[in-house]
């Protein structure tokens, strides 16, 4: 015996409730759209047919309830039964002339939204197709009822009254105890303004006209820009993708946000808004720009509250990026100021792009300020006079490395925030191994002079005291004579003995045959994996070399260590933070024994 399924319209409700609409107010999009789509199938047949929808909420004197009529195509007795009657019968309805195609939202379904806001609908329809009007009734436990309205008057009492129901449609909501305030004026005032302002059909509320015929955008784009953002963008870009029947501006935010903020771009589907905080639209590095959008094609997700994720979407997406990407090369050509302001507040995007673009990597290479030894410079300049861009890939490193490398004329640039070391690579990759190099620690201090040999046999005698306490660390000290004089000590990393280190610190927890295994991919030969380079023109390290006591020795040489690795600073190992409790404490009691 063959069965049918059940339909529990209450579940149904509290599935659209919870897990389709993000909240009832949605209920007034849904009947703008079927006012809409129905105002669009009545004009395939008559042209000239008027287009007007009309609101009229409780507090209008309609009797506690929210009426809201339209000129469309209205409905027959059998298209009443189809389309509302029954959920899911999309083939039918495509059958009766509601097809997809050129219609914002489907009968039946969006009705049903009106049910988490009202416990009854009331429907009368007359069908420009002719036939009698219809009265259509049902409330939220699933009853319903049809009433042909001129054949049951005629019947009874031979009144016509029926036929005097003009062509379209009317919705009347009894509303929930709870949802009042959903069908009030205000509220609905403020819900029809946000859905349907720039809908092609006149809509009014209490006899107000809240539609407006024009794009905004088209007038002022920047000023309305300035409304939708809340602040006033930093230019408005054109945009349009005429094989989904978009066209809109994208808006370039004033000041930087995070890459990882969302995108929210507000986005019109036929003049009907599907969302302001529509994400996807434009490619993750353009997060500096926002759109607003009109198109006729775009698929709107089943809650018609974001934008289905398809081929249609991605190639938008490419094809936005694209126009937002020539843009910015045009201001580059026109408007160098600008493209200097425009930098100094979205760098992060734009070097983003810079690393698979090369016009945006040219852009990035004129105009985008880097850290350097010589003061903040764009990359142009900084080769135009060291030749070669020398980097350095992290921020700390730089920072402890550049004061030396300054005062030994060596030109350093610091490419330790996001994105720089690509960028360098990528200009390697255009221009060549010359265009850019990174420059190892040992590189700069290679650079360094030998001290005189007197103060250097000095100072090595007194290291020879220190011993344990550079070995404790897996660091060994050398002099060398640099500027700047006020820098006792730099700590410089020596990357095959960290590599050693590292080794022999798994090693210790490994096997035998793995530990090695691991042991024979290292140099046995390398150094400590620290190498403190000790200032030779610094008063403190000069009176270091004088020094006969070899517990003061022990102490100097330790707390110039943990000075320099404050000075990288480096993460502190537990033993490197007793190391600076200790030789503080150990010098502020020789301090307050000295002066005693």
């Amino acid at each position: 015996m063959a069965h049918t399924f059940g339909v529990d319209l209450r579940g149904i409700i509290d599935l659209l409730s919870h897990h389709l609409y993000s909240s009832p107010r949605v209920y007034a999009r849904e009947l703008l759209q079927n006012a809409v789509d129905a105002i669009t199938a009545r004009r395939a047949l008559q042209p000239d047919a008027p287009g007007e929808v009309v609101i009229e909420p409780i507090d209008s004197g309609t009797g506690g309830t929210l009426r809201i009529s339209d000129t469309g195509i209205g409905l027959t007795e059998r298209e009443v039964h189809d389309l509302l009657s029954t959920l899911g019968r999309t083939s039918k309805r495509d059958e009766l002339g509601f097809a997809r195609q050129g219609f914002l939202g489907q009968f039946g379904v969006g009705l049903l939204s009106a049910f988490l806001v009202a416990e009854r609908i009331r429907l009368v329809s007359r069908s420009a197709k002719g036939g009698p009007a219809v009265r259509w009734i049902a409330d939220a436990a699933g009853n319903y009822e049809v009433e042909v309205l001129g054949e049951a008057e005629n019947q009874t009492t031979g009144d016509t009254a029926g036929s005097n129901i003009p062509v379209g449609t009317t919705i009347e909501l009894v509303p929930n105890r709870d949802s009042e305030h959903w069908l009030e004026h205000d509220v609905v005032k403020a819900l029809v303004t946000e859905y349907g302002e720039l809908l092609p059909v006149k809509v009014s509320v209490s006899g107000e006209v809240l539609t407006t015929e024009r794009l905004p955008w088209l007038d002022d784009a920047l000023e309305y820009g300035a409304k939708v953002l809340g602040v006033r963008p930093f230019d408005a870009i054109a945009v349009e993708v005429p094989t989904v029947g978009l066209t809109g501006v994208a808006y370039v935010l004033p000041a930087g946000v995070h890459p990882g903020a969302r995108q929210s771009h507000r986005v019109y589907l036929k003049r009907m808004l599907v969302g302001d905080a529509i994400e996807g639209l434009l490619p993750e590095w353009a997060y500096f720009v926002r759109c607003v959008v009109d198109s006729s094609s775009l698929r709107p997700t089943a809650s018609r509250e974001a934008l289905y994720q398809d081929e249609t979407l991605l190639a938008v997406r490419e094809e936005l990026g694209r126009q937002v990407r020539d843009w910015l090369v045009r201001l580059d050509a026109t408007d160098p100021d600008r493209t200097s302001a425009l930098l100094d507040a979205h760098h992060l995007g734009i070097k983003s792009l810079a690393r698979v673009d090369d016009e945006m990597l040219r852009l990035v290479e004129r105009w985008l300020p880097f850290e350097t030894t010589d003061g903040g410079q764009s990359l142009r300049q900084f080769k135009r006079k060291h030749g070669s861009i020398a980097y350095v890939p992290d921020v700390d490193e730089f920072r402890q490395l550049a004061p030396v490398a300054h005062a030994q004329g060596m030109g350093l640039l610091n490419a330790g925030y996001a994105y720089d070391v690509e960028i360098m690579d990528r200009l390697v990759a255009l221009d060549g191994p010359a265009a850019a190099r990174r420059v190892a620690p040992t590189e700069v201090l290679a650079a360094l002079g030998d001290p005189e040999p007197e103060l250097e046999r000095a100072l090595r005698d007194r290291l020879a005291l220190a011993k344990e306490v550079l070995e404790r660390h897996d660091c060994e000290a050398v002099p060398r004579d640099f500027d700047p004089a006020s820098l006792p000590a730099l700590l410089v990393t020596n990357v095959e003995g960290e590599r050693r280190r590292d080794v022999e610190q798994v090693g210790e927890q490994a096997d035998p045959l793995w530990a090695e295994l691991l042991g024979s991919l290292v140099s046995q030969e390398s150094d400590a994996a620290q190498r403190l380079v000790l200032n030779v023109r610094n008063p403190l390290v000069r009176r270091l070399a004088g020094l006969n006591d070899s517990a003061l020795v022990e102490l100097t040489v330790e707390s110039l260590y943990v000075h320099a690795l404050l000075q990288a600073r480096r993460p502190m190992r537990p033993k490197d933070t007793a190391a600076l409790n200790r030789s503080f404490l150990e010098l502020l009691d020789r301090a307050v024994g000295g002066q005693s």
